[in-house]
């Protein structure tokens, strides 16, 4: 079976399989499916730390791992159910997309904001 695809598939495909993983890794809404396999631990510090308590909850809060994941599931249902997968797919690049930008944009409008803040302490 040979897989013909064009670069713009491709790419929603990526940033579609980012966003599902941040959805699911770190994204509070999705809490409720981490909480289950988390545990708090004390460390050292006596700072309270939350830690898988099983392959599940590494697997809920690996990155690495969830993005495999994400992009076998993306796959499969692009592969397997294409007419319903490209809504899918289309909603999460975009979201995908945006959250790559909003990264840069606002990491570069609070380092701006520091600039100001540090300067008027300077005057």
């Amino acid at each position: 079976m040979e897989l013909e695809m064009s670069w713009m598939t491709f790419t929603m495909l990526i940033l579609a399989s980012y966003r599902l993983t941040h959805l699911v890794v770190f994204d509070k809404i999705t809490e409720f499916i981490r909480k289950p396999f988390l545990t708090k631990k004390k460390t050292s510090n006596n700072e309270t730390k939350t830690v898988p308590k099983s392959n599940v909850g590494y697997l809920l809060t690996c990155y690495w791992c969830a993005g495999i994941w994400s992009a076998i599931f993306l796959g499969l249902i692009y592969l397997l159910i294409p007419d319903i997968a490209q809504y899918v797919i289309f909603i999460l690049a975009i979201a995908g997309g945006q959250a790559i930008l909003e990264s840069f944009v606002g990491v570069n409008l609070k380092r701006t904001q520091l600039y100001d803040e540090e300067a008027k302490e300077l005057k």
